[in-house]
């Protein structure tokens, strides 16, 4: 599997090339184009049926994304399949080696290789004050893991303590800690200074930060959003 993502940083595309009987897992809905004879599923799970896949897709679906995935799957010949998201912005191939994991904010998975797991990470109630979603998703095994960012996508190498905003997480890797705190000094200055709770990450690992917040962007135009009126 190759996957090369093109138009960076701000329209960027996933173009994931497949061998034959090679394939790949994409959140619903991010599918471009693809060859002729690639292959389409949609499930809850690839591994996993009856109830209990039921479950994974309802806590992926709490988690933020979709409770069906597509699977792709390329023909003989082997194909190509084009990958990208909602928002326009950066993304990232991120390598997985089988003996660590990441976990992904829920806006910025789009794809994974077959031997990557996805599963539903509860964080606890710290993150419930940061207005950020509780779950994340926990990417393990080996292989390729595809994000995105809304805005342009970069990689922070923390040695100690590094502080992001909580609206700016992308994905981190598990041997970094983090707590949820105030930005500034006091209370009144964080919230006064518009920059409110930021995300207290220790330890040795990358975070990958985006340039933009979804939430403060869609906040920013809500007053000049018109309602529609009934016929």
């Amino acid at each position: 599997m190759n996957i090369e993502i093109l138009k960076r940083p701000s329209n960027s595309a996933a173009k994931v090339s497949l061998e034959a009987g090679q394939s790949v897992t994409a959140e619903g809905g991010s599918m471009i184009a693809m060859s002729g004879d690639m292959s389409l599923e949609t499930k809850i799970s690839k591994n996993e049926g009856g109830a209990k896949g039921f479950l994974k897709g309802m806590a992926r679906m709490l988690g933020g994304e979709g409770i069906f995935m597509n699977y792709f799957t390329a023909g003989p010949q082997g194909g190509d399949v084009f990958l990208a998201t909602t928002l326009p912005g950066d993304m990232a191939v991120l390598e997985l080696d089988g003996t660590t994991s990441i976990k992904v904010q829920k806006s910025s998975f789009v794809a994974h290789g077959p031997d990557v797991n996805m599963n539903i990470k509860w964080e606890g109630f710290k993150n419930v004050f940061s207005g950020e979603n509780m779950i994340w998703l926990e990417m393990t095994g080996k292989g390729k893991v595809v994000i995105n960012a809304f805005g342009m996508i970069y990689p922070v190498q923390v040695d100690g303590e590094y502080i992001v905003d909580t609206g700016n997480i992308a994905a981190f890797e598990e041997s970094l800690d983090f707590k949820i705190s105030k930005a500034g000094g006091s209370w009144v200055s964080s919230f006064l200074g518009g920059e409110g709770l930021v995300c207290r990450f220790k330890g040795k690992g990358t975070v990958w930060c985006q340039t933009h917040a979804d939430q403060t962007f869609g906040q920013s135009l809500t007053p000049f959003l018109i309602p529609r009126k009934e016929d």
